[in-house]
């Protein structure tokens, strides 16, 4: 069997990419006779990446810029310098020009869906209104053109088959963003209590309004008056100056909050460092059709490391860490932080230790299946 050669790639995300490197790209790296390549936006590549594993740092650009346009013939060349088998799009926007490029080459396409772009697009505020609607318009008709060359579907949330028309009839599966362990992990001891601890708060991942940023960091310092030992970690990266700046203004003079990162992409390793060094992990998405019914990949990985939680209140992610102990389900508006402070403190996490079923190795089966069968129909 001559070496097939697998392409992941999206235009945003960086090369090192959780979803992308660390849970598609090493799973898929287990393949026999089997060349990984992984297109992303410019970051430095991973020193412990297996020798079969090629990084394309192609895509370095402002969001909103000519060359965000001008990279679909960076791409292009790629896909012909690469000549992958398999093409994985991690975005809607290189859908169109893998298409093309499989059609070509009698190569297959999988769609990795990460996102409900439509419906992120229309009701989050990043875009102008006029701007957010043609680009609304543009992403729904290429994902409805494109989806009858692709041959099968991943869905980063279960909920995406009910919400995109274009799935329906379709070959998916639900490939969710669970925990794919370090080299270094271990299962943490269990169960959990916060009587007596100083409170080490965490909030990780995308900096955003949306995502509750704010919020946090109004808990953390009503804590704070409640208990001078409570700290606050900040930990990501924030796309929009104006949420950096506001953040900056807000925790200046706060020695007990700290940021590590703001301008600049944070390596997951060290994400992973902090989660350990702390002991409850906060979640205050706001409430919005565009989030509440997805499972925070955060969610996973705090529950890994046995992190108690602080998760604002939707019945879906009640419904996990309800039934895991891992947490309790707030509204953080709303709470009173001094009848929150000792819930917390008499609280035993975690009870039946860490639950299997929010690892990775679930997903790699299905992942490994899918695409071992895909690369069987590639010319």
């Amino acid at each position: 069997m001559s070496e097939k050669r697998i392409l992941i790639a999206s235009l945003l995300k960086p090369i090192t990419d959780t979803r992308m490197f660390e849970k598609l790209g090493l799973s898929l790296s287990k393949l026999a006779e089997t060349q990984i390549h992984i297109a992303g936006f410019l970051a430095p590549e991973p020193i412990s990446a297996p020798a079969q594993v090629y990084f394309h740092p192609i895509f370095n650009f402002r969001r909103l810029s000519i060359n965000r346009y001008l990279a679909q013939q960076k791409y292009t060349q790629l896909l012909e310098q690469v000549k992958p088998d398999l093409v994985i799009a991690c975005t809607h926007e290189l859908l169109a020009t893998s298409q093309r490029y499989c059609r070509k080459h009698g190569a297959k396409l999988l769609y990795d869906v990460q996102e409900n772009y439509t419906l992120n697009l229309a009701t989050q505020q990043n875009y102008p209104p006029l701007l957010r609607q043609l680009l609304t318009y543009g992403v729904s008709k290429v994902e409805a053109k494109t989806a009858s060359g692709v041959t099968h579907f991943l869905l980063a949330e279960q909920s995406y088959a009910q919400e995109l028309p274009f799935i329906k009839g379709r070959n998916f599966t639900v490939i969710g963003n669970k925990y794919n362990p370090a080299p270094d992990y271990t299962l943490p001891a269990t169960p959990v209590k916060l009587e007596q601890q100083p409170l080490r708060l965490l909030y990780s991942g995308t900096i955003a309004e949306l995502y509750g940023i704010f919020d946090a960091i109004n808990l953390a310092i009503e804590l704070h008056r409640l208990d001078a030992s409570t700290t606050l970690t900040i930990i990501g990266y924030s796309a929009r100056q104006d949420t950096l700046q506001k953040l900056q203004e807000q925790i200046k003079g706060k020695s007990y909050i700290r940021l590590i990162g703001g301008d600049r992409l944070v390596p997951h390793q060290q994400i992973l460092q902090i989660i350990k060094e702390s002991n409850l992990g906060l979640l205050p998405y706001q409430p919005h059709p565009s989030t509440e019914r997805c499972i925070p990949t955060k969610l996973y990985e705090y529950m890994a490391y046995a992190l108690p939680v602080l998760v604002q209140q939707n019945p879906l992610w009640q419904s996990i860490t309800h039934t895991n102990q891992a947490g309790l389900s707030i509204d953080f508006k709303q709470a009173r932080p001094q009848e929150l402070l000792p819930r917390i403190r008499q609280q035993l996490f975690y009870t039946s230790g860490v639950p299997q079923e929010i690892f990775w190795q679930s997903e790699e089966e299905k992942l490994l299946a899918i695409v071992k069968q895909a690369l069987k129909k590639a010319i």
